[in-house]
C-alpha cells in the first residue's frame, strides 16, 4: 500500500495531480483545495496517499494533511458516499469547517457539495455526528470538543434549550455553524444550568465579539 508520494509535481487535471517520484509518474485523485494548494509543475510536493484496490483498478487519493485524509476515511463509511464524493465534499469544507457542520448538524453546508442533496447530507451528520470526535485533528478538534459540551450534563444546559437557542439565533439570519459554535461558547462561559434566555443573550455576545 503507498501511503505518501514525495516527489515533483509533473501535471494537474481538473480532479488529480500527477507526481514524478524518481521518474515514475502517480495519479492522485485529490480534492479541488488539495489542488489549489499543490506548488507549479516542477517543483517538489508531498502528498498524504490513501490507496483503494478494486478488482479492475488501483486508485490513489491525494491529502495536504492528515486531518483531511482521516475526514475521507470517515465520510466513505457512510452508505451513498464513495470516495469521489468524499473529495467533493473536502473541497468545498476543509477539515475544521466539516467538524463544525457536523457538530451542528448542519445539512445545507454539505449540500454545497456536488452530488450531495438533503437525504444524504442528513445521513452524513447523521451518521458521523458520534463518530467526528475521535478524528478530529488540529482546528477541528475545537469542534468536536464543542460538540461534546452540547450534551446534556448536569452542569450543563438540557439538549434541547441548547437546540432551540441555536434556532433562534438561526432565525435571526445566523449561520447555523455559528449559531452552533456561538451557543456552545456561551454554555461554556455560564455557570450552573444556563437558560435558553441566557444561552441566547450569551450567543449573540459572542456573535458581537
Amino acid at each position: 500500500m503507498i501511503g505518501k508520494l514525495t516527489g515533483r509535481i509533473d501535471s494537474q487535471g481538473e480532479d488529480y495531480a500527477l507526481i514524478d517520484v524518481g521518474g515514475v509518474g502517480y495519479v492522485a485523485f485529490c480534492s479541488a483545495r488539495t489542488l489549489a494548494g499543490l506548488p507549479r509543475a516542477g517543483e517538489a510536493a508531498v502528498l498524504l496517499i490513501e490507496t483503494h484496490v478494486r478488482e479492475d483498478h488501483i486508485h490513489l487519493y491525494g491529502f495536504g494533511e492528515e486531518a483531511e485524509r482521516a475526514w475521507f476515511r470517515l465520510l466513505t463509511t457512510v452508505q451513498g458516499v464513495g470516495a469521489r464524493m468524499a473529495l467533493a465534499i473536502l473541497g468545498v469544507l476543509g477539515p475544521a469547517d466539516l467538524a463544525q457542520a457536523i457538530a451542528a448538524q448542519d445539512k445545507a453546508a454539505l449540500t454545497r457539495a456536488s452530488g450531495v442533496g438533503p437525504k444524504l447530507a442528513q445521513r452524513i451528520v447523521t451518521e458521523l455526528k458520534d463518530k467526528a470526535a475521535g478524528i478530529a485533528l488540529g482546528p477541528a478538534a475545537g469542534f468536536a470538543d464543542a460538540n461534546a459540551a452540547l450534551a446534556a450534563s448536569p452542569g450543563g444546559a438540557d439538549e434541547a434549550v441548547v437546540e432551540d437557542a441555536i434556532s433562534a439565533l438561526v432565525n435571526l439570519g445566523y449561520r447555523r455553524m455559528e449559531a452552533f459554535a456561538a451557543i456552545s461558547r456561551a454554555q461554556r462561559d455560564a455557570s450552573g444550568e444556563p437558560s435558553l434566555d441566557t444561552l441566547i443573550r450569551g450567543g449573540l455576545k459572542e456573535l458581537a465579539s
